[in-house]
């Protein structure tokens, strides 16, 4: 069973930066593809980056040029670098892992709150 871990959320002001960690239980080489989700209350989830088996990264257009999607190998860890955060990014984000089988994996979430 794989396991998601993340951390790295919290209380920020807008403006500022937070990085998010998602460490997995096996090798992060193994999944097709790695996601950072987000959902807000009272809003739909929200794909923000993805980074797939080949390294390609993917962004939402709401966080394009402010959020980096990264990945550690030995570490078996994922990260979501975001910088220049505003109010409208607040919500609980999710990493998840795709395998080729079609499963996907859920880590707990990690809320992120950006005051204003």
């Amino acid at each position: 069973q794989v396991q998601l871990v993340e951390s790295g959320g919290g209380l920020v002001q807008a403006g500022g930066s937070l990085r998010l960690s998602c460490a997995a239980s096996g090798s992060i080489f193994s999944f097709k593809a790695m996601n950072w989700y987000r959902q807000a209350p009272g809003n739909q989830r929200e794909l923000v980056a993805v980074i797939t088996n080949d390294g390609s990264r993917i962004y939402a257009d709401s966080v394009k040029g402010r959020f980096t999607i990264s990945r550690d190998s030995a570490k078996n860890t994922v990260y979501l670098q975001m910088n220049s955060l505003e109010p409208e990014d607040t919500a609980v984000y999710s990493c998840t892992a795709d395998t080729s089988f079609g499963d996907d994996y859920w880590g707990q979430g990690t809320q992120v709150t950006v005051s204003s």
